[in-house]
């Protein structure tokens, strides 16, 4: 699906670039500083099923430069608050394997636009247009959860055997703590329009494809409970003893899914600002 999402967008860019050989005026329009809000959902080993029943609170900020009426770059900053809870699973395991987490986080992307149709500030021809966008950016993170109502931030427990040096039996690897920044691809779409010569609004909604699986804290296997040595640690790594007498977390048994990286989704509404006059050149 990703290699069909972006073979898709990169069609698109070249048609686009085919229809923007036409004349443009850089006095006419040359960029935009804008402010965005919305919301921002997490998917990953304890949203599997991609529901958007938990969002969270998105801000941002982004200066776009228009290099003619089609095809711009912009450079954005967001926060964003992620989160999820096995409570909100319909799977049994799931509910039984009782992990939760919280992050917040700070991004900041450099993406290209493609605008399908001409657009134009300050002509009510050309004032509206649906667009693509596909970028490359880099994200902080840093998961924590509570446990008997107190804030633990998870990386430096090492959950999964991170602060130990444990070796994975079945990959023969041995696990690493993880870092607290990750790479991530935003690709979306969104609309745009001009409502007079000094602002636009929007709305853009784009998913991130992240490189980490920790984004959660959840990725591999358990340990298993007699590696640990930290009490917080073994209380967080397998918190199937609050659900039952029986708990789950025996060594090499599933926690989370190695395979697939986590990924966040980010939807907002934003209001631009014009930073140069425009003007509708009479030879176009």
């Amino acid at each position: 699906m990703k290699k069909i999402i972006l073979s898709a967008f990169f069609m698109a860019a070249f048609t686009g670039s085919l229809f923007a050989q036409e004349r443009f005026n850089p006095n006419v329009l040359q960029g935009e500083f804008g402010v965005t809000i919305g919301a921002a959902h997490y998917f990953g080993d304890l949203n599997t099923r991609a529901s958007l029943n938990r969002p969270k609170i998105a801000i941002g900020a982004f200066y776009r430069k228009q290099f003619n009426n089609y095809l711009s770059a912009r450079l954005a900053v967001h926060y964003a608050q992620l989160g999820y809870s096995d409570v909100y699973s319909k799977n049994d395991y799931q509910k039984l394997r009782n992990l939760s987490f919280n992050t917040d986080i700070l991004e900041i992307a450099l993406s290209g636009d493609f605008n399908f149709f001409k657009f134009q500030p300050d002509d009510p021809q050309h004032n509206f247009t649906p667009y693509i966008t596909l970028g490359i950016g880099v994200f902080s993170y840093n998961p924590y959860a509570y446990l008997a109502s107190k804030k633990y931030y998870l990386r430096p427990l090492g959950t999964e055997g991170q602060n130990i040096s444990y070796t994975d039996a079945a990959t023969g690897k041995t696990r690493k703590p993880y870092g607290s920044m990750a790479m991530c691809v935003p690709i979306g779409m969104g609309i745009k329009y001009n409502v007079n010569n000094k602002f636009n609004i929007s709305f853009q909604i784009a998913q991130r494809l992240t490189f980490t699986d920790y984004l959660d804290d959840v990725s591999a296997t358990y340990v298993g409970s007699d590696k640990f040595t930290n009490p917080t640690a073994l209380a967080l790594q397998d918190r199937s003893y609050e659900k039952t007498a029986n708990v789950i977390g025996a060594e090499g048994r599933q926690r989370g899914w190695s395979k697939q990286k986590d990924q966040y989704v980010i939807a907002e509404i934003g209001i631009s600002f014009n930073i140069s006059s425009y003007k509708c050149p009479s030879d176009f």
